[in-house]
């Protein structure tokens, strides 16, 4: 029976599984998106948050905490000097799981994981289409016909009315 089983074991022993997400954590801190099944992105993302939340707070304390799961001061460094002030403001919710399709070998649904406010992709196209609206072709030209066709009129009826000075 499967009582109080919290995790997934992805068919692996426990020091495998270790090993697994702590490369994974790595990756994903240094390179702040990879590709994955779908079961190891979702694992991860319940392991790698806490790190997250904890990296916020840049203590001494909680970088030997952080570094007691992970063992490389390269993604400690990275975590705490980028990361951390990055999403200082969010309450959670660090990473972002968008489903990329099946592997073609195995047939495995693939996952791309990624921290939320490291993707320029989705957070220039609001800063963009806020700053400007968009106009129809046809109504740009007609605007700018519109004043040309004001100035002949105008210069047409001075004309006018020179003549009839005269």
């Amino acid at each position: 029976m499967r009582h109080g089983v919290k995790t997934n074991n992805l068919g692996r022993k426990i020091g495998h599984r270790v090993a697994l997400f702590k490369n994974l954590s790595i990756a994903l801190i240094m390179h702040k998106r990879i590709n994955t099944t779908l079961a190891k992105a979702k694992n991860l993302r319940v392991q790698l948050e806490p790190l997250v939340t904890k990296s916020k707070d840049n203590t001494q304390h909680s970088r030997r905490t952080v570094f007691s799961y992970l063992q490389n001061n390269d993604a400690v460094s990275e975590l705490f000097d980028t990361i951390g002030p990055k999403v200082a403001d969010r309450p959670g919710g660090y990473l972002r799981i968008i489903k990329t399709g099946f592997r073609k070998g195995d047939g495995a649904e693939t996952a791309l994981i990624e921290f939320v406010d490291f993707n320029e992709v989705y957070s220039s196209k609001p800063a963009s289409a806020t700053g400007k609206k968009k106009v129809r072709r046809g109504r740009a030209k007609a605007t700018a016909a519109a004043p040309a066709t004001e100035n002949e009129s105008a210069s047409a009826e001075e004309t006018a009315a020179e003549e009839t000075a005269e």
